[in-house]
């Protein structure tokens, strides 16, 4: 049986994606159970309800599993996970990073694991394995705090899980640009599922912006960041704007005021809005998952992606000291893309 946790509706499209690539018929899918973990914020709860329609729809069996609440909840979480995690013969995980992940990989016996991906978030993952580090997302500042010594244990044995060894396989299925250390698979996510069964999409005349959480994150400023939108709106002639699901109401007003962009609150991952359509011949976006995945989701049409560079005043003195070469590297690896530089925006010129 194959095992999937999954916190975010990217995680399970790729989990999909995975299950798509690994069979040629239908018993990979019909052997994958599905634990959707999910957070707290409506916006991604509502995206991964209409996302486990779908995986239901491909015979993956996916069960709801309600994991944060009240002080007791994780411990009754492993208890009622226990039996699956016993019973599964390759365990696949969408967030490395995830607290909650990593407690449930010290109970795996599981002989194989697979991480899809999580966006860009792969890419620091990986590199973070092949360079010994302990497991930390890029945009957080280290902490040395009471909760990370009670963790690191916890931490520690997840990341000896990541490592292959005679009696455990390790896959990473990503569409990111990957170095992976010796032993590990590297499998690519080319987006089959959902070239399969959607599109192609029918394309509007003007241009799509896509809209970023890095203002949420403490990443980058709120001013400069509507300023930047502003800007490539007017210089491309963008009408919508389709919000991350972590973007805060309060800024998706201000945006809105600014600019008179419609605000589009997807409810479905953007490769499938964006596959589905309608969608803009060009689609803008700031360094992202979306500038490596949206060129794979739409081969074969016309839309062209164009990326918009962070400029290094743009960012928060609460910005990890890795933003900055993180972000650029997301935007010089990505392939079939138009670069834009910050406050030097110019049209998308035809290829």
């Amino acid at each position: 049986m194959n095992l999937a946790f999954v916190e975010s509706p990217v995680q399970l499209l790729n989990v999909l994606e995975w299950a798509y690539t690994e069979g040629d018929d239908d018993l990979v899918r019909t052997d994958t159970t599905v634990v959707v973990l999910p957070p707290v914020d409506p916006m991604s709860r509502g995206q991964l309800r209409r996302m486990a329609e779908l995986a239901r729809d491909e015979g993956v069996t996916v069960r709801w599993q309600e994991a944060r609440g009240g002080a007791g909840t994780p411990l009754k979480t492993l208890r009622a996970l226990t039996g699956l995690l016993r019973r599964a013969d390759r365990i696949v995980i969408g967030d490395p990073f995830s607290r909650y992940v990593q407690l449930l990989l010290t109970m795996v016996r599981a002989r194989h694991l697979t991480v899809v991906d999580d966006g860009t978030a792969t890419m620091e993952f990986v590199a973070q394995l092949a360079r010994g580090e302990r497991l930390v997302r890029w945009h957080r500042r280290g902490s040395s705090g009471v909760r990370e010594l009670i963790l690191a244990p916890v931490t520690a044995t997840a990341r000896r899980r990541f490592t292959p060894s005679r009696t455990r396989t390790v896959e990473v299925f990503t569409s990111m640009p990957v170095e992976a250390p010796a032993g590990i698979t590297v499998t690519p996510n080319t987006f089959a599922w959902t070239r399969a069964r959607f599109g192609p999409p029918r394309l509007t005349r003007g241009a799509d912006l896509v809209g970023t959480s890095l203002v949420e994150t403490g990443v980058i400023d709120q001013e400069q960041y509507l300023e930047a939108v502003s800007s490539l709106a007017r210089t491309h002639g963008a009408t919508r704007y389709f919000a991350h699901r972590r973007e805060s109401a309060d800024k998706l007003h201000a945006l809105e005021a600014a600019t008179g962009l419609e605000i589009v609150r997807p409810d479905l991952p953007l490769e499938l809005i964006a596959r589905r359509g309608p969608i803009g011949r060009t689609v803008l976006s700031f360094p992202s998952t979306v500038v490596h995945t949206l060129p794979l989701a739409l081969v074969g049409t016309e839309v062209k992606v164009a990326v918009c560079d962070i400029a290094p005043e743009w960012l928060r003195d609460t910005a990890s000291p890795r933003a900055q070469g993180f972000l650029s590297g997301v935007t010089e690896t990505a392939r079939d893309v138009q670069r834009l530089a910050p406050w030097r925006v110019t049209a998308v010129t035809e290829a």
